[in-house]
């Protein structure tokens, strides 16, 4: 191992001085892991025992309408066209009478949890899978509604669920980031879904564009240009340069993000390649995920579990493809073909690696779709109510919890708001969402704000 520079040294008992100023606090541990040392584990003690060690989160973008999946609303047939005084809420835009699903319920795995004929392949998975049928957030709009689901608040500059979680753990691996988001395309204007918002920069997610499996083409500049005995002085030395750069300007967190970020680059060169390559799997894992970005998505987040990634988002898309305004029927079809084989290929994989029992998988979009029409085949946005699942680390499976309304369109029984899923999976993960603040312009901040319950039902 390399020797530590005497000006390392300084700088490290300088940033502890100063951590000790910040007090006991849960806080002042988690800004512990910006004292970089190679020779230290990065990560953090939690509040209690977790349950579960690291998220994978499929986001489906647009709003999946719950009554098409796990929901079923027989109601929906039964005043099919009409508009029942209980329908008639605030959306955005213009709804007419009741649209009933066109799709099939039947009882899946031991516990008889119903799952729509939509979802053949997942269906059996259903012994894992814990349904929340009565989330809900505050805005119909996606971009307020993105951020609520990824920050707890609509303001884009709170840090994400992912940030909180790595500013609160830590990381297991520090050759690779703790906090990748897989979204293929350039989903420029969706980056603040994944900011670290006021807390340090390093806490960020790491943005990989996954449309091409190659390597190169998913992390640019992954080959290093030189030797790795050439690199490794070069990283001393600038190790040397920025420790003495920062005393100068203690407290610069952008230049701190940016020192750490170069050293994990270094990492990575060698430890991303191989965790990104997707040739290393067999056929048979390669061909029970299925093809396509959503797929991919899902192998490599299953790669990057067993590699210690603390959290991993796979978009379903670049854009909207969920929010189905119109021929609503049709697009899900195919949307549900895309998203069945890689979602029940991932809990399987997970399980037979002995990696779901301290996993956390999490499904939904922003939001969900009204049971009512518009332009006679479309569903507009709902936010009153709508579905996700939640599966392995800690959470007991075989269940569903909460409900809608008959029509599936407001949570009536055991209601979930955001802060309440937030709670939950920060408490799965063994933190105290409470606890877990950070400090910032004269108050301190949490990911749930001043609310939130953790849903103890759910939890094995």
């Amino acid at each position: 191992m390399m020797t530590r520079m005497p000006v390392l040294d300084s700088l490290l008992l300088s940033r502890r001085a100063a951590l000790q100023r910040l007090g006991g606090g849960f806080g002042g541990l988690a800004l512990a892991q910006m004292l970089h040392d190679p020779a230290s584990a990065a990560t953090l003690p939690a509040h209690h025992p977790p349950k579960a060690k690291r998220v994978i989160q499929l986001f489906m973008n647009g709003g999946p309408f719950g009554p098409d999946f796990f929901d079923p609303k027989p109601a929906l047939a039964k005043y099919a066209g009409q508009r029942p005084d209980s329908v008639n809420l605030r959306t955005e835009r213009k709804t007419a009478g009741l649209l009933p699903s066109p799709f099939a319920f039947a009882p899946a795995g031991e516990s008889g949890v119903p799952v729509s004929e939509l979802l053949p392949r997942f269906s059996p998975h259903m012994d894992d899978v814990c349904v929340l049928r009565s989330v809900h957030t505050d805005n119909p709009n996606h971009g307020p509604a993105l951020q609520l689901m990824n920050a707890g608040v609509v303001v884009p500059t709170r840090p994400t669920f992912g940030a909180w979680s790595l500013y609160g753990l830590g990381v297991e691996n520090e050759s690779l980031p703790g906090y990748v988001v897989l979204c293929p395309g350039r989903p420029v204007r969706f980056s603040i879904l994944w900011t670290s918002g006021f807390l340090p920069g390093a806490y960020q997610g790491t943005y990989v564009n996954h449309a091409d499996l190659t390597p190169s083409k998913l992390l640019p500049f992954l080959q290093p240009a030189r030797s790795s005995d050439v690199q490794q002085q070069q990283m001393e030395l600038f190790r040397q340069l920025n420790a003495e750069h920062l005393v100068e300007r203690h407290g610069d967190r952008q230049l701190e993000a940016r020192i750490q970020s170069m050293e994990t680059a270094f990492r990575m060169q060698t430890a991303a390649a191989e965790a990104f390559d997707l040739s290393q799997e067999t056929k048979s894992t390669r061909e029970s995920y299925g093809e396509g970005h959503f797929a991919n998505g899902c192998l490599l987040a299953r790669r990057l579990a067993e590699r210690g990634v603390r959290f991993t988002q796979v978009y379903y898309g670049n854009g909207q493809p969920w929010d189905t305004h119109n021929d609503h029927h049709n697009a899900v079809r195919k949307l549900a073909a895309d998203i069945d084989r890689p979602m029940a290929a991932l809990l399987a994989d997970l399980k037979q690696r002995g990696l779901l029992e301290d996993t956390l998988v999490v499904w939904g979009g922003e939001f969900g779709r009204t049971p009512t029409s518009e332009n006679g085949n479309g569903r507009d946005h709902n936010h009153y109510g709508f579905s996700m699942w939640l599966a392995g680390g800690g959470v007991k499976g075989g269940q569903t919890y909460g409900e809608t309304d008959e029509f599936g369109f407001r949570a009536a029984e055991n209601p979930v708001h955001i802060h309440d899923l937030h709670a939950t999976l920060l408490h799965l993960l063994g933190l105290n969402h409470t606890r877990l603040t950070y400090r910032y312009a004269g108050r301190d901040f949490r990911l749930t704000d001043v609310a939130g319950n953790v849903i103890q039902k759910v939890i094995a």
